[in-house]
């Protein structure tokens, strides 16, 4: 997907013909279009199946162990995207496909045994490891009714190189990831991501309780970065520059025979001016996390009745992603924290003998949203080098986030404090920073959001 994205856009930016001339000779062809029959009617726009898989082969020894990626491959999808280009190339919306989606096989014959199968029920990502490209496309085609015009696939290699050819990508996350799995450890902030680290970010699954859940969305958010970076980066208009990062992108991916320089350059027709706010990222409606199949174990099944109206929807070439109010599109600045600072009460005390600098914090403090007591006080004993922010453990999310709106403070938790937290200011003081809580997408039916949305201010 990041591949996809990315060629699109940087195509889309006004490099000649021939400077992308010839990129499509690096790229390995499959046919997954072979023999198929009672296809989708083809509606609007175009449709690119988009497989991640686990491919690991070229892979160092050093990078294995450094970014957890030991063990042998399963040789099956690692992740399954739906990816449909407007007709009139104003927008890209993307839909996640849960790798463990509930899925029917059609009659096929196994690529590694040559043992013809009935139709029966496996996990999504299966249909790769016993048919490859060509059932995984009949599959996705059977359970979506969309027909899919190119198939592209690429690797954990393919993926680490095209993140180190544009220069990695920035990521912001509100509260501390650690996945002892993938080895992702991130703290509180915005982060700029190489090649591995990236791999680490959307193969974590172990970050919190929401498993592929929040998987998919964290794989959204990180390529809304990738196209922010492709778009504001300077990639576009230097033709040299251009050529390495798309030579690098295309030089180990599969795809049809179909998907190559004319096919590029058409879409980079319709596509200038293409930013984030262009993309809209969705995951298909889930019915039942927890879909028990005999002799396959859990799976994912969908929520058919919502399922069927996003699918269409994609079909007749609408927006997944709700119209939003002018207002919405004003982004928010500030460090992004994990609890809104209006919902944070806060007493002030002046840990100094500068006069009126407790005033001054507590206004600075309200200025950036802080629910303070509007009542400063002059704190006891002597002077403090270090402001201090005590607090009581169980709001220990909330301190955090006040922590970060005065750089360098002291962290203390004080038992039996209460729900309202106590800074002391000290003599290191240099001002507020601004914060704000993550922002809350505008959602439409099929809970779609926009690039823009899910990237750092």
């Amino acid at each position: 997907m990041a591949t996809a994205l990315s060629v699109v856009v940087l195509a889309a930016g006004g490099i000649g013909h021939a400077v992308v001339t010839g990129l499509d000779t690096g790229i390995t062809r499959v046919d997954p279009f072979r023999d198929m029959k009672n296809r989708p009617q083809a509606g609007n726009g175009m449709n690119v199946l988009v497989v991640g898989t686990d491919g690991r082969d070229r892979i160092t020894p050093e990078e294995k162990k450094k970014y957890r990626l030991g063990g042998a491959p399963c040789h099956c999808t690692d992740t399954v995207l739906l990816v449909h280009i407007s007709e009139d190339r104003d927008r890209a919306s993307v839909v996640s496909l849960p790798r463990d989606s509930y899925a029917e096989l059609p009659e096929h014959t196994d690529q590694n045994s040559g043992e013809k199968h009935r139709a029966h029920p496996v996990k999504l990502n299966a249909a790769y490891a016993e048919g490859g490209p060509a059932l995984t496309v009949r599959t996705v085609e059977a359970m979506t009714r969309v027909k899919i015009d190119h198939y592209l696939e690429v690797d954990f290699t393919s993926f680490m190189r095209t993140v180190d050819a544009v220069g990695g990508v920035q990521i912001c996350t509100p509260k501390p990831m650690k996945d002892a799995y993938s080895g992702l450890q991130l703290a509180a902030g915005t982060h700029e991501l190489d090649g591995g680290q990236a791999l680490q970010y959307v193969r974590s699954r172990h970050v919190d309780g929401a498993a592929d859940i929040g998987r998919m969305q964290r794989q959204q958010k990180f390529l809304a970065a990738l196209v922010d970076r492709l778009t504001s980066g300077g990639v576009l208009f230097n033709p040299v520059r251009f050529r390495e990062v798309a030579t690098t992108m295309l030089g180990s991916v599969r795809a049809d025979e179909d998907f190559g320089t004319d096919q590029l350059l058409a879409l980079a027709k319709g596509m200038r001016g293409f930013t984030p706010a262009s993309s809209e990222f969705v995951s298909v409606p889930i019915g039942d996390m927890d879909f028990p199949v005999k002799g396959i174990g859990s799976t994912v099944k969908w929520d058919a009745e919502k399922a069927q109206r996003l699918f269409a929807a994609v079909r007749e070439d609408r927006a997944l992603a709700a119209a939003r109010p002018e207002a919405a599109e004003k982004k928010a600045k500030g460090v992004v924290v994990e609890v809104a600072p209006k919902t944070i009460r806060v007493q002030v005390y002046n840990g100094t003998r500068i006069d009126g600098l407790g005033r001054k914090v507590d206004d600075a403090l309200r200025g950036t949203g802080f629910d303070t007591t509007r009542s400063p006080m002059t704190g006891a004993g002597a002077s403090r080098e270090r402001t201090l922010v005590e607090y009581d453990p169980r709001w220990d999310r909330s301190a955090r986030s006040l922590a970060a709106a005065l750089p360098g403070a002291e962290l203390r938790a004080v038992p039996g404090r209460g729900g309202t937290l106590r800074v002391t200011v000290g003599a290191d003081y240099k001002g507020v920073t601004g914060v704000r809580a993550e922002a809350v997408p505008v959602r439409g039916p099929f809970e779609a959001v926009t690039g823009d949305q899910v990237v750092c201010p």
